[in-house]
């Protein structure tokens, strides 16, 4: 049905606007203006696709721990799939985002560790759909209700008193997913410490995509992970557990799947110190 098991095409998405076992998800998002998401949308989307907030529905509320996007409660989240159509391991949903796949991503997990592996994301995401001169709308489509009841993936993720335990472990490699100068601590500009979990190495999340957003291809991802294939254990965080998403997506377009997200990440961490 689809060309790639984790990534579609704009030429793809539009051939199967129509299609009625497609859900298309936007997930556009600004950390620096939280209600800019949800306001591009309601101006122009991709034709049919429904909204999905960071804030109010890829995560749930911030806590003493837990980190600054804490994981949405599952139940609450399975409503929210089923509203807008998404069947329980049938219906394929294709996620974009205009962020080089940092919230498209977050869905993108979300959905496979609720148990739901039929989810790709749109390379290019909108602006790339946006230039190619394909349809747009501001026209929000209705509800269509369906069944979706999840079947959990614990083994997807990692809490912090794991990570704390097996870092240091020679065959186990803790993966920091942000920008090089936050990994090194020489710019911290939303969490309160600077710096990175002690034995973290570095793999930016940005290297994923190139800089207009398109996943760089399958031999690119397999050479950038290739010194990790061997580990037992991968832990992969970033700030708040959602650009590490894009290197667990990467990860898995590299032919590496027993990866595991943080979700609390460093925001987390340091709210044990």
């Amino acid at each position: 049905m689809i060309e790639n098991k984790f990534v579609v095409s704009q030429l793809w998405l539009l051939e199967h606007l129509n299609d009625p076992q497609v859900v298309i998800v936007d997930c556009r998002f600004s950390l620096a203006d939280p209600q800019l998401g949800q306001q591009q949308y309601q101006a122009s989307h991709i034709p049919g696709s429904y909204y999905l907030d960071l804030n109010q529905d890829l995560s749930s509320s911030v806590r003493e721990h837990g980190g600054r996007h804490p994981l949405p409660n599952p139940t609450d989240l399975a409503q929210k799939l089923a509203a807008i159509g998404i069947n329980f391991q049938e219906t394929l949903v294709v996620a974009y985002d205009d962020s080089r796949l940092a919230f498209a991503a977050r869905f993108w997990w979300l959905l496979r560790y609720l148990g739901h592996e039929q989810v790709v994301v749109l390379d290019g995401g909108f602006a790339g759909w946006q230039k190619a001169g394909y349809p747009l709308t501001s026209a929000i489509p209705q509800p269509r209700p369906t069944t979706f009841i999840p079947a959990i993936n614990t083994e997807m993720l990692i809490a912090f008193a794991g990570v704390k335990n097996l870092k240091d472990l020679p065959e186990v490699v803790l993966v920091d997913s942000r920008e090089s100068d936050r990994y090194r601590g020489e710019r911290e500009p939303i969490d309160k410490i600077a710096g990175h979990i002690p034995g973290a190495v570095n793999y930016p999340w940005l290297e994923v995509t190139n800089s207009a957003g398109y996943l760089l291809p399958e031999s690119a991802q397999r050479l950038r992970w290739q010194n990790l294939a061997t580990a037992s254990e991968i832990l992969v965080y970033c700030g708040s557990g959602v650009t590490a998403c894009v290197n667990l997506l990467s990860l898995e377009i590299a032919d590496i799947h027993h990866a595991k997200l943080y979700p609390g990440s460093w925001s987390d961490w340091i709210s044990y110190q």
